[in-house]
């Protein structure tokens, strides 16, 4: 099962590189890994999707939190949530299939960014399903360049991750 957990860390060279190395010496495989800046300038958000079992999860939130220059961590699977993916894709396109090509960016919501004489650059957001079922239309045209930009994710209603008030005093360390 894949789980999203998002950590808050202080915004300082060299945090991404301790958090990655955590999980390539526990051998956890990172599916999506997503990096920004929050509306507190010293504090960066990190989105990390993992393929694992609710027990390495909750081991892999616990090693998080044992690291320097991390704020909180928590694991959000389970919780109302709102996730996100963001992909640009360019596809090859001719006189007889840009129309058809231009029909399915309306279906699936998706914009069109640049066109060229052959292709069509396309950005899409949306669900991780929404984006492969996307992709998956577009390859019998021949997609020439693709890149994903991997998932964000944010707990539905007011509180705010972090927030004491809401996760108690054991799942994590108490915001700055």
């Amino acid at each position: 099962m894949q789980h999203t957990l998002v950590a808050l860390v202080e915004n300082k060279p060299g945090v991404l590189t301790r958090v990655a190395s955590l999980f390539q010496r526990r051998s956890y495989n990172i599916d999506s890994l997503t990096v920004g800046r929050t509306e507190n300038p010293g504090i960066s958000r990190i989105t990390i999707v993992v393929d694992t079992d609710q027990n390495s999860a909750e081991r892999l939130t616990a090693y998080l939190l044992k690291l320097i220059n991390i704020v909180w961590v928590e694991d959000i699977t389970e919780k109302p949530m709102v996730s996100r993916d963001l992909a640009m894709v360019k596809v090859s396109v001719n006189p007889s299939s840009r129309a058809e090509v231009m029909q399915l960016v309306d279906v699936f919501r998706a914009r069109i960014i640049d066109v060229g004489n052959d292709s069509l650059m396309i950005e899409i957001t949306g669900s991780e399903e929404k984006i492969e079922g996307f992709i998956d239309t577009l390859k019998p045209f021949g997609i020439l360049e693709m890149v994903r930009a991997g998932v964000v994710a944010m707990g539905r209603g007011a509180n705010p991750l972090g927030d004491p008030r809401v996760n108690g005093n054991g799942s994590g360390k108490v915001p700055t």
